[in-house]
């Protein structure tokens, strides 16, 4: 072999791998320290969960009867807070997709906002609104009896409230990304805007109205501030997952406290390795 084809056999690229991939590879060596900090930034508080969990005592622990309970209300919480993000939030994100109309960035921003508001604050707000005296609570209260703060009820408001940002923008990408060929062909076959609606646009972002859900989900199960300001803290009423490690952990109770987070950990990676195809570019 010539030194020429040598060199040329050194710069072919290798079978199946993507210029893309080779660049993805090359990482700057100025990178590569900052990187790994990060990394153990990110990992040693969890690894810390991990290591100091009272592994001989967990399963005496786990079946708590405060704990069960707190567990099992906030997976029944946070299911409902889901339904409730999936009935109004898909429709919202349908309207920021393919609707024009004047404002729609102020709303989309809007939509946005419990993304980035402390959740106490968002707690407040709902108790402005839904309080006794609030704008609303104060006419529920009279006319139906009906009160939301410190209830149940509440608690699923409260999670919908800082969840629903997490549907809304993932359903909206899939929209966006979806071909809307499929949508003018029904429309041109004969087909009315809510058949269109539920047998051609649901079907094609089903996996981002999915994967929405989960993130919901999610979000909805670990929420803390805004459900101890507008629905407080009751043992069996009120008292989710996050709220317990919160009442055990001022209690003095560390080891108990790292149980219950082990339980929220461990649901959140689930989630996260669930969802790695759709929202974490593979290697």
């Amino acid at each position: 072999m010539t030194s020429t084809d040598a060199h040329d056999t050194a710069a072919r690229p290798e079978p199946g791998v993507s210029p893309r991939r080779r660049r993805a590879q090359r990482v700057p060596a100025a990178l590569l320290g900052p990187a790994l900090l990060g990394l153990l930034f990110l990992v040693l508080p969890l690894a810390g969960l991990v290591v100091r969990a009272p592994w001989s005592s967990l399963p005496q622990r786990l079946t708590e009867p405060g704990a069960l309970t707190a567990l099992r209300l906030s997976l029944q919480t946070a299911t409902a807070a889901t339904v409730v993000c999936l009935l109004l939030g898909v429709p919202l994100a349908w309207l920021l997709a393919r609707a024009r109309f004047p404002g729609r960035r102020l709303v989309r921003a809007l939509v946005t906002v419990p993304l980035v508001l402390p959740p106490v604050v968002g707690g407040v707000a709902l108790l402005l609104v839904f309080g006794r005296r609030g704008l609303l609570g104060e006419w529920l209260d009279s006319t139906f009896g009906f009160t939301l703060p410190f209830t149940t009820t509440g608690v699923v408001v409260a999670e919908a409230f800082v969840a629903m940002p997490f549907l809304v923008i993932a359903v909206e990408g899939a929209l966006r990304g979806a071909d809307a060929r499929y949508e003018e062909a029904a429309a041109t076959l004969g087909a009315g805007r809510w058949t269109t609606f539920t047998h051609v646009t649901l079907p094609l972002v089903a996996p981002g109205v999915a994967a929405g859900a989960v993130l919901c989900w999610a979000r909805a199960l670990g929420e803390f501030g805004a459900t101890i300001t507008f629905a407080g803290n009751y043992p069996g009423i009120t008292q989710t997952m996050p709220l317990a490690v919160y009442q055990t952990i001022e209690g003095g109770d560390l080891d108990g406290a790292v149980v219950l987070s082990l339980v929220l950990l461990t649901v959140s990676v689930a989630i996260l390795a669930g969802l790695r195809d759709k929202w974490i570019t593979s290697a």
